[in-house]
């Protein structure tokens, strides 16, 4: 070998070198050493991992010390190459030993070589290593290792060992393989593989009947190497006897189709890959026999071993899995146990076919109750499951009806099957069979139901026009469980973007007369989705929904928040409350009436911590509700609201709520903060009867203010957090909190506001937000710094951060903008007063 060559071609050839060593040892020319010679392969094919690992890591492995050991196992593989391929027996046997021994040496070289590899390499290596050392082909060893040896003497010589193995007849072997021992029956199996290769089966030499026996006796007892063994024998009797298959009356048929000794080759489908893919060959072969293939199947854990071999990495045991169960398949309970086992084609093969009705009822009866991951209801909606299931409901009989829609309902939880069934036009069939009143079809209608409500869940039910109305027709006409489901449609129906004018024609149709009277419903489930159906439609539908409305209504929801234990019926009632026309006098007359307030503070202080959905809608809807009754119209109103603790629970809301959230808070306290000036006490008043505290004292109202009274936004310690929403991205939240800051700078007060939202870092936030896209946002800043900005100190300290801003606003802004824009650059003194932007 050059030293220049390159290492990974230089370990590629060894690869195959060692693979040809072992090619011509299992087949060698003289038949006595092929026991030896086949022990010497087995070693010879462990080396393929290891040079692979080798060659894997060429660029670390590149040594001279690891050249040097690869050299001499390429030399001495060469040798046994040679070796193999000669004439004399006895130095054959003893030479191939010594090659061996030297194998080993060459190995313990390259471990010592390779210090720097990993452990687990090094012990590959290292084990291959002791295997070669301690190798004794004319020894006492097993099957695996040198197993002819264990009834021949040591010192026999080649030809005294080739007339032993020509004495032995197909008595003795038999007689080995029943009643010997451990030793003696590996042997014997040798021996019997031997005849079985010289096609002496047919020669009457042995009783293959005998022998067919004894294996599958000995398959419940013997250890794992001759348990492979035993059925790779098995497996060769059978593929050389077809007579045996076609014979109903022969004895070895009788011995092959007994249920223990199937079952015993069941139970190997469990074991390692070599035995589960023999195991496998095995029962494919044995069942072209019609009572291999009745018995086949009801061997417990046989259909589902055969599938998890099936979805299985071994290409072998999977291609022949399939084979064996496609045969059984012919068989529907075997169908329907490969279905249990996740294994669905042969069932939708059954519901395709054209066939008797039982069948398909049998296999549509059987989906239905079967518990479905979602992977395997997508398989079956992939494989075709969904079509003829359809069918057998629009054209089958009865019990083919509630089979199928058993079994479409245990399938339509899946989106995907979803659309599949939206596809087949089923949505009409399903109508009107609600709409018969037809007393067989009765137990149809609850499937049905649940079918369509989840069909509604897919925005593709709008393309069949009218479903919602039909929907409307049948609450009334429907028992408690199938109203629920369809009031349960009905929303999912109302909740899709695109479902506006579905949601005007519902109400055209009297949906709110007809979900109204259910707040009254005494089942929870149905009270639960009429309030959901309801708060979707209000969310553009409130001018109706007052029409509607009356006193009783408005107290039912009421009793609702109060008294239910679920965040999303609260959720939903208050939701419902919060959409109600805000001007509407009258509804809040009677929220007064009914103690609203003080339920959704203490609602409020229960838990504004929760992420839960329901509570995230829930705040939301209770802050829309606090818009109602701060409203800056009505003062008692505000005061009302202030004195149950409203103040405290909406400035949590600026830092704990949603984006939503925060937008209808913000707005509340800006509702308040409008009437502070005019509330708060100055400090020269002589009407006084007890001095308040000096912290009291509010300077940006110049007088004494108190939360409770006056709704001062700097004592509710609103100010801070009201600047932390500017840098939130939702424009709607951020217009909300500029809007309540701005309150602080009405005339009488703005000096002190700007002072006040000065000192907590809120200039630099409104700069900010003057480079949002929002015009509405961005002229309230304006108009905010160019208050802000009259004060010198301020002028001052922020002018430069400022000035490059608003001089890019005066360039590129909108139009609506650049007058407010040039009064904030004159009060910077960044622009003559007389410019024309004026």
């Amino acid at each position: 070998m050059k030293e220049k060559r390159d290492f990974s071609e230089f370990v590629s050839e060894l690869i195959v070198l060692a693979d040809e060593v072992a090619s011509f040892a299992k087949n060698p020319e003289i038949e006595i050493v092929e026991d030896a010679f086949t022990e010497f392969a087995m070693l010879v094919e462990k080396f393929a991992p290891i040079l692979n690992d080798l060659r894997d890591k060429s660029k670390i492995m590149d040594k001279s010390a690891i050249r040097k050991s690869l050299e001499s196992l390429m030399n001495e593989l060469t040798r046994a190459k040679a070796l193999i391929r000669s004439s004399s027996l006895k130095e054959r046997i003893k030479r191939i030993e010594g090659i061996a021994h030297d194998l080993g040496r060459s190995l313990g070289m390259l471990r010592v070589a390779s210090l720097e590899v990993s452990i687990d390499f090094r012990e590959k290596i290292g084990t291959l290593q002791k295997k070669l050392m301690n190798v004794r082909f004319g020894g006492n060893t097993s099957l695996t290792s040198s197993s002819i040896s264990t009834f021949v003497n040591e010192e026999k010589v080649g030809g005294e060992i080739e007339q032993e193995i020509n004495n032995v007849t197909g008595d003795d072997v038999l007689l080995h393989l029943k009643n010997g021992d451990a030793e003696e029956f590996a042997v014997a199996l040798l021996r019997l593989k031997k005849f079985i290769r010289g096609g002496k089966l047919d020669s009457g030499l042995i009783n293959v009947e005998a022998a067919v026996s004894i294996l599958f006796n000995r398959l419940f007892s013997c250890k794992t190497g001759n348990r492979l063994t035993i059925i790779q024998l098995l497996r060769s009797v059978a593929l050389q006897n077809d007579e045996m298959k076609v014979k109903s009356c022969n004895t070895m048929q009788e011995k092959m189709t007994k249920n223990e000794l199937l079952s015993a080759v069941v139970k190997s489908l469990t074991r390692d890959t070599e035995e589960r893919r023999e195991s496998v060959g095995l029962l494919l072969e044995l069942s072209d026999l019609p009572a291999v293939r009745r018995k086949i199947g009801r061997i417990q854990g046989c259909i589902v071993m055969l599938v998890s071999i099936l979805n299985g990495v071994d290409p072998v045991a999977s291609r022949d899995a399939a084979k064996l169960l496609d045969i059984l398949s012919n068989n529907t309970q075997n169908a329907l146990l490969m279905a249990e086992a996740g294994y669905f084609g042969p069932l939708v093969q059954y519901l395709n076919k054209a066939g008797s009705d039982m069948t398909k009822i049998l296999m549509a009866t059987t989906l239905s109750r079967l518990v479905l991951t979602d992977h395997s209801k997508l398989t079956l909606g992939q494989d075709g499951a969904i079509e003829p299931l359809v069918r057998m409901f629009n054209s089958g009989k009865l019990e083919s009806k509630l089979s199928a829609l058993n079994a479409l309902q245990n399938l339509s939880s899946l989106t995907e099957n979803v659309e599949r069934l939206i596809k087949t036009g089923i949505v009409g069939s399903l109508l009107q069979l609600l709409f018969s009143v037809t007393s067989v079809l009765m137990t149809l209608r609850e499937p049905a139901s649940v079918i369509l409500a989840r069909i509604a869940e897919s925005e593709t039910v709008l393309v069949n026009k009218g479903v919602a109305q039909q929907m409307l027709s049948l609450l009334n006409l429907s028992s408690p469980v199938i109203q629920g489901h369809l009031l349960e449609a009905l929303n999912s129906i109302a909740s899709h973007p695109c479902a506006s004018k579905v949601r005007s024609k519902m109400k055209d149709k009297g949906a709110l007369q007809l979900i109204l009277p259910l707040l009254k419903e005494t089942k929870m489930k149905i009270r639960s989705k009429a309030l959901n159906l309801l708060y979707t439609l209000s969310e553009d539908l409130t001018d109706e929904l007052t029409a509607h409305f009356d006193e009783t209504h408005l107290f039912d929801i009421v009793n609702i928040v109060l008294s239910s234990t679920s965040d999303s019926e609260k959720a939903a009632a208050v939701g419902i409350l919060s959409n109600l026309p805000v001007s509407d006098k009258k509804v809040t007359d009677v929220l007064k009436r009914a103690n609203l307030l003080p339920v959704l503070v203490s609602i409020m202080d229960s838990g504004t911590r929760s992420n839960s959905p329901a509570k995230s809608i829930l705040m939301e809807s209770i802050a829309g509700v606090a818009i109602r009754f701060t409203s800056s119209s009505d003062k008692k109103l505000q005061l009302l609201s202030a004195q149950h603790g409203v103040i405290p629970l909406l400035v949590k809301l600026l830092s704990s709520g949603s984006a939503i959230t925060k937008f209808k808070a913000a707005t509340a306290l800006a509702q308040l903060s409008q009437n502070s000036p005019s509330l708060r006490r100055s400090r020269k008043s002589r009407w006084l009867c007890v001095a308040p505290s000096v912290n009291a004292y509010c300077e940006v109202h110049d007088g004494y203010c108190f939360v409770s009274s006056t709704f001062c936004l700097i004592k509710a310690g609103a100010v801070s957090p009201l600047i932390q929403i500017l840098e939130d991205k939702d424009w709607e939240a951020v217009e909300a909190a500029l809007n309540a800051l701005s309150t602080l700078l009405q005339d009488e007060i703005w000096e002190g506001g700007a002072n006040c939202i000065a000192k907590l870092s809120g200039v630099e936030a409104i700069v900010n937000v003057l480079e949002a896209g929002d015009v509405k946002v961005q002229e309230k800043a304006l108009w905010m710094l160019e208050r802000i900005f009259r004060v010198e100190e301020h002028r001052m300290k922020y002018a430069e951060f400022a000035q490059m801003v608003l001089i890019d606003m005066a360039q590129r802004s909108d139009c609506r903008l650049k007058s407010t824009v040039a009064k904030v650059l004159a009060v910077l003194e960044l622009l003559l007063v007389q410019s024309s932007y004026f």
